[in-house]
């Protein structure tokens, strides 16, 4: 039966790939978008189930002390699943997607279809304060390269259709088809051409169908009470552009250093306790930290501060002191941060999307209301929770034209453009200053491996230098005379020989046409020795530089050759400026016509 099944799917397969040809790719675009999506809407509705059953724990506007123990149940169950499960590793969704496009042709394993979304919803569900869209984008992804990989597609169809699943899975999040699409040109890198247009075209617009069908028409801030951008305001969105990209830093740094921290912990155990107690803690005082966050931002933006500091510790003081609650907001901006790399580094599953846009948005009303209340300027506050949201997101993802689309299509409008164009462009230039790459890239990028955000430096690092060695240079011996060294000459069809000393170390080069005016005085030859006509270069080729190094040696010799040895002395080979140049043509060649 099994064989009777399969033997029907190839014929069906066939029957498209011959009825459609080149459009197979159009074809299965639509699917993605459908899978992507429903992957979305699955997951929002597992979070929504979770979240509805926990909340009935939790009394308003009283301290609640479940907050200590959720995150902690549902940090040990995500790791109980990942390990005996799943048996990979989770984290960092969006940085895994950007691996397999730059080293394995865009191939993600079966089980990323559904193990991060499982996950994801356990983490969030039960507290976790990370975001969903990661491991969303990493399914979506998943269902596009495997459904790719089943259709035997090639390398650079199959990376349009994994980028095709993110596209679809993040329109149907946030319903916002261009945002989608503008985040696989921006942070997966994929080459915008006619070619991989289209299809991301049809992905997010099914996936914002089927998100409208399922989710209903509204977005996450239709209702958000949004201002008309007036020229005396740009002040304060330069302001915001500025602080959103400098707390962008403190956002990548502050999580690379909890990392670094939890990797010296070599017991799972104690990562776990350890992180679920700092992190139970953390929502303890600052209940907001719960889970993603969104329904707190919309809050925030109608006005019900109230309820944003509710279960707090603080919650009554906040009525007697204003500064109270500007504290407040002050320790969400900057303890966010701290909450959502705890959650991860304890072993949770989830990304940086949500919490960029959370703290992004408190900055935004931190900075209206001091401005407001201190200074008494007339803020629009709405406007600035919203330019925030988009700033941090810019300087974290290192994704400007992500932050704008996004929160323009998540007010269904554009009033807001240039404010948005202004504080993310800013937001990312501060950022960059400080940080050349994103929180998805900078592993990535270390190791060398990024290809997809710099093609010329991965093409580099792909040439393997040591095969392009020309080893047919003759060598002649330090102790040799100038006869000896015509009749090495007569022998070949070199004009460059290697000079090698007694104990076969590399000694230097002769270069034969600086030699012209004694090579061809027979009276000269026994009273000359090769030492005497020997050329040391200034710089040479160790078999241990890195392919930087050999770059820029050759930039700075201008040679057209340079000999490589190791570092005892022993010489291996010649390397060719032309050659490797000719190979390095061929790579790039390779990823632009696959």
């Amino acid at each position: 039966m099994k064989l009777k099944d399969n033997t029907h799917f190839l014929a069906v397969k066939n029957w498209i790939q011959k009825s459609l040809g080149k459009h197979t790719l159009l074809l299965l675009s639509f699917f993605t978008g459908i899978f992507g999506a429903t992957v979305a809407i699955v997951v929002k509705n597992l979070l929504h189930f979770t979240t509805e059953a926990l909340s009935t724990a939790f009394p308003e506007a009283q301290v609640n002390y479940y907050y200590l123990a959720f995150p902690f149940v549902g940090i040990i169950l995500t790791v109980l699943y990942v390990k005996f499960v799943v048996k990979d590793n989770l984290s960092h969704g969006v940085s895994i997607v950007l691996n397999s496009i730059s080293n394995y042709n865009g191939f993600l394993r079966p089980h990323n279809i559904y193990s991060s979304m499982v996950a994801s919803s356990i983490t969030v569900g039960f507290g976790g304060s990370v975001g969903l869209e990661a491991p969303i984008v990493l399914t979506g992804s998943a269902v596009g390269s495997n459904l790719a990989r089943l259709f035997n597609l090639s390398r650079k169809d199959t990376i349009i259709l994994l980028a095709c699943g993110s596209c679809g899975a993040m329109a149907a999040i946030f319903k916002a088809p261009i945002a989608a699409i503008v985040f696989a040109i921006e942070v997966l890198m994929l080459d915008l051409t006619a070619t991989s247009i289209v299809p991301l075209l049809i992905s997010a617009a099914t996936g914002t169908i089927l998100s409208l069908l399922f989710l209903g028409k509204d977005v996450m801030l239709t209702n958000a009470p949004v201002t008309t951008f007036q020229i005396k305001n740009v002040g304060i969105y330069i302001l915001l552009g500025i602080t959103t990209g400098l707390v962008s830093v403190y956002f990548l740094r502050i999580s690379r250093l909890i990392e670094r921290i939890f990797l010296k912990i070599k017991k799972q155990r104690l990562k776990i306790i350890l992180g679920s107690i700092l992190l139970g803690g953390l929502i303890f005082v600052f209940p907001v930290f719960y889970g993603e966050g969104y329904g707190n931002i919309a809050e925030l933006m109608n006005g019900s501060t109230e309820l944003i500091i509710k279960n707090s510790p603080l919650y009554n003081l906040s009525h007697q002191y204003h500064l109270i609650f500007i504290l407040f907001l002050a320790g969400v901006v900057f303890l966010k941060v701290i909450a959502t790399a705890l959650t991860n580094a304890a072993g949770g599953v989830g990304g940086v999307f949500a919490p960029s846009l959370f703290v992004g948005a408190f900055l935004g009303y931190l900075i209206a209301d001091i401005l407001r209340y201190y200074f008494g300027l007339d803020i629009p506050t709405t406007n600035c929770v919203l330019a925030g949201m988009s700033g941090v997101l810019a300087g974290v993802m290192h994704a400007p034209l992500t932050g704008i689309f996004l929160i323009a299509e998540l007010t269904t409008g554009y009033n807001l453009l240039i404010p948005l164009m202004v504080t993310s462009s800013l937001a990312y230039l501060t950022s960059h200053l400080f940080e050349k790459h994103s929180v998805y890239t900078r592993k990535l990028a270390e190791k060398g491996k990024l290809k997809t955000h710099n093609k010329d430096k991965f093409a580099v690092h792909r040439i393997d230098f040591m095969s392009l060695l020309d080893s047919n240079i003759m060598t002649v011996p330090l102790n040799a005379s100038l006869h000896d060294y015509v009749k090495i000459i007569e022998q070949s069809k070199r004009n460059i020989f290697v000079v090698l000393d007694q104990n076969q170390k590399f000694s230097g080069l002769l270069l034969m046409d600086e030699h012209r005016d004694v090579i061809f005085k027979q009276e000269l030859y026994d009273s000359i020795e090769v030492k005497d006509l020997i050329y040391i270069p200034d710089i040479v080729v160790y078999d241990t530089d890195t392919a930087e190094e050999m770059v820029e040696k050759f930039r700075k010799t201008e040679n057209f050759n340079l000999p490589v040895i190791t570092k005892n002395g022993d010489y291996l080979g010649f390397l060719s400026r032309a050659k490797v140049l000719d190979y390095y043509k061929e790579l790039i060649a390779e990823e632009s016509d696959d």
